[in-house]
């Protein structure tokens, strides 16, 4: 184990016996950090807070800190769990879980998968949950209680309003106001966002086939460009485009929408 005598870590924290810790980093109480990791300088890892193997940090990193919600109860701790092979750049902030006057400890949890980037200045909200292969350019923020699922792409300066759920493989341009759910495969941006059909680069990259591209590409077309409601093409989409993952998968999202999809 590497830490320099400048760090502070609390003597309930768990560190495995390959865990680098960097200058004047603070590492609260009953803080787990996994093999590998490497803690960089001026970090600080806040209480409860758990981090899996060979993550990486850079200066200035706030992970696992207190939420920014004026009803989290003072002095409590909230959760953050954190997967492997993550990076998080300068200056990133990872809030913890919130934890109101009647909640069940334990209960709420900040949760971010496995082998994401946090680029400089990035920012996820409490109670926010993150998949795999997830990644945020720098500036861009994530309020409080937003899904992000697999490989999804943020770019820079981009806003996730509350709740919102960012579908897998989708595709944020830059400085796009994010307000409703990001269908899974597709392209947005804009102010507020809209929709301009799938993430091709992205899909390719991520090994999906030109055929189901282009069984994507009628879906959008159904869902954008049709001129019916979503319920109608829902239907459409029913009738007319073969089962298959990529339309089962928009289908589920689609019907599970709280917010409902960004047009």
């Amino acid at each position: 184990m590497s830490i320099h005598p400048t760090a502070i870590i609390d003597p309930t924290a768990e560190l495995e016996p390959t865990v680098t810790v960097g200058p004047y980093s603070l590492i609260g109480p009953g803080v787990r950090i996994g093999a590998g990791t490497i803690i960089g300088p001026h970090n600080v890892i806040g209480a409860g807070t758990v981090m899996g193997k060979n993550n990486e940090t850079h200066s200035g990193a706030q992970i696992g800190v207190t939420p920014q919600d004026l009803k989290h109860v003072k002095g409590v701790n909230g959760l953050t769990v954190i997967g492997d092979a993550n990076v998080f750049r300068e200056f990133i902030t990872i809030s913890a879980s919130t934890v109101y006057a009647n909640d069940v400890p334990g209960e709420k949890v900040t949760r971010i998968g496995n082998g994401c980037l946090f680029m400089a200045t990035t920012h996820v909200g409490h109670d926010c949950i993150i998949g795999n292969g997830v990644i945020m350019a720098n500036g861009a923020a994530l309020s409080g209680h937003v899904t992000v699922q697999d490989r999804a792409i943020f770019g820079g300066i981009t806003g996730v309003h509350q709740f919102c759920v960012i579908g897998t493989m989708s595709f944020i341009g830059g400085m796009a106001r994010v307000n409703k759910d990001v269908l899974p495969y597709m392209l947005v941006e804009g102010h507020p966002v809209r929709c301009y059909g799938p993430n091709t680069v992205g899909l390719r990259r991520n090994g999906l086939s030109d055929e189901a591209i282009q069984q994507l590409r009628r879906i959008y077309k159904v869902l954008y460009r049709s001129g019916l409601n979503t319920t109608q093409a829902v239907e459409r989409i029913q009738q007319d485009i073969p089962a298959c993952p990529e339309r089962d998968t928009i289908l589920a999202f689609i019907a599970a929408s709280e917010r409902g999809i960004t047009k």
